[in-house]
């Protein structure tokens, strides 16, 4: 295989012809680009015959599930993709568009050993990638991008004999029937269903029709322009959105989902917004109850509720704070035997009995479903006013380019750290500790934290602040680790702010 050439680029005579793909589209967890401006088709296709090579190099017995989102350029990419994959000798099986938790399930449901998933996820039209894993439910992490990575950039991807193609069909089916399964609701749930007229548009509406949930559209017929919004449930924009229509339409809630259907987001009967980490406690309170002494897992983002909270404490729940990122929690969950895995992005991770252990917004929507139906006498809004009270700003992301950003956040924590260390004040109080294990986590006295990490997906970093006490001290808080960011030139301004 040819090394990637970086002097190719689009609209030239080599770019038809010569692989082009761009270093920092290989990230921590998956491999995301612009297209065409970052990777062409052969590039892609130079992918593929990196990957089959890793999976030969590993191996895996030479069969994988391929899919792709509902984005109009997304099946060009795929099929360059299992082009090369082909010329690697590995037995296509193409399920599809799907989306990525129903690629995951595909390879339990056909029992293959590897999966690769073209999608954008979240991101805007423009952008593609391939979430790809070989150890189900695992997907890609550090170590397995950093070899795919070198063998892609290097050309040492091996051609051989043994390549082939195969459709296959029924798996949408096979995987709502596994979603949905026997269970039907006993109680009135009104639901609006919000998927931006993303992929989930495809899934969600039947599925809950299938719970005997009562349907509420919005933004569900497929459209792979996003006339309305990109459909990402972490965005204030689709969040709002969901909202309005809950208002309009008295509905009991509102469950949205991303491009790719990895992701779920909740709005309940008042019109709040709930942060993915509250619905995680909400859904950790309940499953406590039917599962005692349980493990869960909570990304550095999210709230300490799931430490501190004194209902999950009384039933013996263990909390883990792990890296952010749909492979490293994915893995965490699996190596120390959670029952579920909580991410502030809104990635869940429901492991046996549950779920099988990977992200999959449509088990999570089933889910929020099921708790809804235990507790009857109660709404969403109920539920999230029985949480401990805590001010949490959203995700906030200041713009940090891709070859610098990792550099800048080891300076940052080596600032934070000392500011530790010496024993300052931080918003008013004292340092309790310093948790580094993704990015920097300043905790106070009273277990209000502050948080920066790089993003692993973009060029930026990212920033989450919450407190126990008030308002005023999310906001102090924030501006505690907004004055130690700003002394990088490196990074820019906020995504948005409080």
């Amino acid at each position: 295989m040819a090394k990637p050439d970086p002097v190719v680029t689009p609209n030239t005579w080599s770019f038809l012809r010569d692989p082009m793909i761009k270093p920092t589209g290989f990230r921590e967890y998956d491999a995301r680009w612009k297209y065409p401006d970052e990777i062409n088709l052969p590039g892609m296709t130079a992918l593929g015959l990196g990957l089959g090579t890793q999976m030969h190099r590993r191996g895996l017995e030479p069969v994988i599930a391929v899919a792709n989102d509902y984005r109009d350029y997304s099946l060009s990419i795929k099929n360059a993709l299992m082009l090369g994959l082909m010329q690697a000798g590995i037995q296509v099986k193409d399920i599809g568009p799907a989306l990525s938790p129903m690629a995951y399930f595909a390879q339990f449901h056909l029992d293959v050993p590897a999966v690769a998933m073209v999608t954008a996820s979240h991101n805007p039209n423009g952008w593609t990638g391939v979430k790809m894993g070989f150890d189900r439910p695992l997907t890609h992490g550090p170590d397995e991008m950093s070899e795919l990575r070198d063998i892609v950039l290097n050309g040492d991807g091996v051609t051989r004999d043994g390549g082939t193609y195969e459709f296959v069909d029924g798996v949408r089916e096979a995987y709502i029937d596994d979603l949905v399964g026997d269970f039907r609701m006993t109680r009135s749930l009104k639901v609006v269903c919000a998927t931006g007229n993303g992929t989930a548009s495809a899934f969600a509406p039947e599925i809950f029709e299938r719970l005997g949930v009562e349907v509420v559209p919005s933004h569900n017929r497929l459209d792979y322009t996003f006339p309305n919004y990109n459909p990402n449930p972490e965005a204030m924009e689709m969040l709002h959105d969901m909202a309005e229509t809950v208002k309009s339409s008295g509905a009991d809630l509102a469950l949205g989902f991303d491009g790719d259907g990895d992701r779920c987001g909740v709005v309940d009967d008042e019109g709040e917004e709930i942060f993915a980490d509250k619905v995680g406690v909400i859904m950790a309170r309940d499953l406590a109850k039917l599962y005692p002494g349980a493990t869960f897992v909570a990304d550095v983002k999210s709230t300490g509720l799931f430490a501190s909270d004194p209902e999950l404490q009384a039933q013996g729940i263990k909390a883990d704070y792990w890296k952010t990122g749909h492979s490293h929690m994915k893995r965490r969950v699996k190596e120390i035997g959670a029952l579920a895995g909580f991410e502030k992005s809104g990635h869940y991770f429901l492991a046996d009995p549950i779920g099988r252990g990977y992200d999959c917004g449509m088990r999570v929507a089933v889910e929020i479903c099921k708790l809804m139906d235990r507790n009857p006498d109660q709404s969403m809004s109920d539920l999230r006013k029985a949480l401990p009270k805590t001010w949490s700003t959203p995700t906030m992301s200041p713009y940090a380019s891709d070859t610098e950003k990792y550099d800048i956040l080891q300076r940052l924590v080596e600032k934070l750290v000392a500011k530790a260390d010496a024993g300052e004040p931080f918003a008013g109080r004292a340092i309790k500790e310093v948790v580094t294990v993704n990015g920097a986590r300043v905790i106070l006295d009273n277990g209000s934290w502050g948080l920066v990490r790089a993003s692993s997906n973009t060029p930026n970093l990212v920033v989450v602040c919450e407190s126990s006490d008030g308002e005023q001290e999310m906001r102090n808080i924030f501006a505690e680790i907004d004055a130690v960011i700003r002394t990088e030139p490196g990074v820019g301004e906020y995504d948005q702010t409080i």
